[in-house]
């Protein structure tokens, strides 16, 4: 511990991303990105956004990205905050909605980053035991709490909790802040977001991000929607922390992305198709592989363990997310990928488990 650092820094615990190697020659399914290109019309977009203007601010409203975003949602524009990454969107969630006198609840296995962030702004927390089949067991936030924050799609399992159950917990929690943390929603099935109940309940927020569906981990780019006292609450969070945080690039990027459908449709059919045909593959070789609404599934097999089998692709240069946590050692995460990398994922996987 450095004599320069504050005196919190040493006891923080870092999120610790996915891999992201050098050797570009290996088949990489670890980190849940889209194995398919932006849009060209985003690409478009971008190019034109490099020019003279770089030498000005960007707008910090993002004003066209909000009013783009809200007719995507049929929402207004002040029911909608944007920030760099949903990470960025997230930790002004913990800093400016969860520093409450009860403890914030989300799920024992979850993302890795609420510990962080509850940490880094000295927030008490508690986390709910997911079910036995690693679904959110919906008793434990029946209680006093200052706060609930949970990823739907569930990340890293890829269970997803239904309208009417989000719905129940809203009601339950009306004095609480209830996120729904929704990064790979656009794959699951349409009428799947909670987005569609905010005009209902002003004690929610959706989160959701540009990284997965939309191709854009690159770019950090991320938005909230919810009542305009909760967007509120981001902006004066936003506007004390970083009144610019995303380039025009960015914003160029992201409007793009939002007007053209098609490109983004089409992607995300194929990337669902792909995680139908690697289940069945995967549980053909001896897999489970629980129920996954997300651009990743993950699987254990009954005769090897979860360590052993992520070294073992490596080894024949695939790699893919392994967790060294209780409930999660034996399996693994695999992000869906082309029909190409799933097939290399598969044969591989074939010539251990055989």
């Amino acid at each position: 511990m450095s004599k320069y650092w504050s005196d919190f820094v040493g006891g923080l615990e870092p999120y610790i991303p996915g891999e992201q190697p050098a050797n570009t020659h290996l088949t990489k399914l670890n980190t849940n990105e889209n194995p398919y290109p932006p849009s060209p019309a985003v690409m478009q977009a971008m190019n034109a956004a490099v020019n003279e203007d770089l030498r000005l601010y960007p707008p910090s409203n993002a004003d066209q990205l909000k009013q783009t975003i809200a007719g995507y949602f049929q929402l207004t524009p002040s029911q909608v905050f944007v920030g760099n990454g949903s990470d960025e969107v997230l930790a002004h969630v913990f800093n400016g909605l969860f520093r409450q006198a009860q403890p914030i609840l989300y799920p024992d296995i979850s993302y890795s980053f609420y510990p962080v962030y509850c940490g880094l702004y000295d927030i008490e927390f508690s986390k709910v035991p997911l079910a036995d089949d690693y679904s959110l067991d919906l008793g434990g936030y029946r209680r006093a709490n200052g706060g609930i924050i949970f990823p739907n799609p569930n990340a890293p399992t890829g269970r997803l909790l239904g309208l009417e159950a989000i719905e129940a917990l809203l009601q339950d929690n009306m004095d609480s802040v209830v996120v729904v943390d929704e990064a790979y929603i656009d794959f699951a099935a349409a009428g799947s977001s909670a987005v569609s109940l905010i005009d209902q309940y002003d004690n929610l927020l959706v989160v959701q991000t540009m990284s997965k569906s939309r191709s854009l981990a690159g770019m950090r780019i991320g938005y909230a929607m919810g009542s305009t006292v909760l967007i509120e609450g981001l902006e004066r969070i936003k506007n004390s922390f970083n009144s610019y945080p995303l380039g025009h690039v960015q914003l160029a990027a992201a409007v793009a992305s939002f007007n053209d459908p098609d490109y983004f449709e089409s992607m995300r059919e194929q990337v669902i198709a792909s995680r139908e045909w690697l289940v069945e593959e995967l549980e053909r070789l001896g897999f489970e592989v629980l129920p996954s609404a997300a651009n990743f599934v993950l699987a254990q097999h009954s005769e090897f363990g979860g360590l052993d089998l992520t070294q073992s692709l490596r080894d024949k240069n695939i790699i893919i997310r392994h967790f060294n946590k209780p409930r999660l050692s034996e399996f693994l995460r695999i992000t869906i990928g082309t029909p190409l990398q799933n097939k290399q994922l598969i044969d591989a996987l074939g010539e251990i488990v055989n």
